[in-house]
């Protein structure tokens, strides 16, 4: 992962952090679906706003003490969203963070499943061997996994932060050493185990996740394009019907080239800081699907969270690795409201209903772009409303 890398990844996913800086499709290229996944696709009047609104409500926040810094869930419309979230029978939807492994915290509580560690060099992996079934995080960097994981699936219980979805079941799968890298072959086996494919000398997995976040990217490999084993595995999850979130990564370039933000059919997310301005770390360009909020070029400006590894129980963090889980958590409200939605409906609903950036750019310079928008999580819990209720392609409503 370079100062992406965490050395590298870790800036998909943290370039900001206290004190001091630390050494995704509306796709790129075409997107290709399975017939089951044919996106369901509804016209609005042209009258209408190109950006559906959900239904007025009455707002929520939720009782937990970081919330008063919790501006980027402000800025995406959770507040908006949870009333409805509470309001309708929701379906549970497990989310894969493929990261820098398990850690137990009170946030997830009952909802936080230690995946196999798939680091399979035992000099970078910092617990005595190579893969193990014990996926915990190890060494200074395992905090990562924790705050991403925070960021999508926190509990609303008075404690520490919020989450986007307090009712989210969160898969934790290790794939990053203790250097903050990642091996290619590593996040392959990772995602296919994930996703509930078969990997060689591992059981199955019995709680295959409808979303995978990777808030990194493969290190060991050039950064000229989506890696070709890589770009197989993504496809192999993706026909299965699972959304791929994707950090565009920390070294302010264009996105197209890394692995696997640069890969067809997966939603790749940038950062935006709290103008809807891209920062000077995060990646850009046509690859890129939208934006969320990750954090911005200062400290002061980071992500805050709760974290059991950092001193006062606090972290504060900036990078696209922080971007990427406000969409997975998003998408994983839309799963639970609306479990009918294929992948395709969801990355509709998600960049379709994206908030444009001020004067249509989220940089002076317009080949630095940010996808779609901000993501926008009313806009989006409308727009797979309307998909809901709308046939699949090819398929033929009865008569009354």
């Amino acid at each position: 992962m370079k100062t992406f890398q965490l050395a590298s990844w870790l800036l998909a996913g943290c370039l900001v952090s206290g004190a001091a800086a630390q050494p995704a499709l509306a796709p790129a290229g075409q997107v290709t679906y399975t017939p089951e996944e044919a996106p369901r696709v509804f016209q609005l009047p042209p009258s209408a706003a190109s950006v559906p609104s959900a239904p007025a409500q009455p707002t929520w926040t939720p009782p937990d003490p970081l919330w008063p810094r919790q501006g980027d869930l402000a800025a995406i419309g959770m507040p908006q969203v949870w009333p409805l979230l509470s309001a309708s029978p929701a379906a549970p939807v497990t989310v894969a963070v493929l990261d820098t492994g398990y850690v137990e915290t009170p946030e997830l509580r009952g909802r936080n499943v230690r995946g196999p560690d798939f680091v399979s060099d035992p000099a970078r992996a910092g617990d005595g061997d190579g893969r193990d079934p014990n996926g915990s995080g190890v060494g200074p960097l395992a905090w990562h996994a924790e705050v991403v994981a925070g960021l999508i699936a926190a509990a609303h219980d008075g404690k520490g932060m919020a989450g986007i979805n307090p009712s989210a079941r969160i898969v934790q799968v290790r794939v990053a050493g203790v250097d903050g890298l990642v091996a290619p072959n590593d996040l392959i086996d990772g995602l296919r185990w994930a996703a509930g494919l078969p990997v060689a000398g591992q059981p199955v997995n019995r709680t295959p996740a409808r979303i995978i976040n990777l808030s990194l990217y493969a290190d060991f490999i050039p950064l000229t394009g989506c890696h070709a084993r890589i770009r197989r595995a993504a496809e192999e999850v993706m026909a299965k019907g699972v959304l791929v979130v994707v950090g565009a990564g920390n070294d302010g370039k264009d996105t197209s080239g890394y692995s696997p933000a640069g890969c067809p059919g997966v939603l790749t997310v940038t950062s935006v800081d709290s103008a809807a301005r891209r920062p000077s770390y995060a990646n850009w360009g046509p690859a890129v699907s939208l934006a969320a909020p990750g954090g911005g070029d200062s400290v002061s400006s980071g992500v805050v969270a709760s974290s059991v590894r950092e001193p006062g129980g606090i972290k504060v963090t900036s990078g696209t690795s922080f971007a990427a889980p406000h969409v997975s958590g998003v998408a994983s409200v839309l799963l639970s409201r609306f479990p009918g939605l294929s992948r395709a409906d969801l990355q509709q609903a998600l960049t379709r209903s994206a908030t444009p950036f001020s004067g249509g750019k989220c940089d002076p310079d317009p080949r630095r772009s940010c996808g779609a928008g901000l993501l926008n999580a009313p806009g989006a819990w409308a727009w797979a409303a309307r998909l809901e209720n709308q046939p699949k392609a090819g398929t033929v409503r009865p008569m009354p």
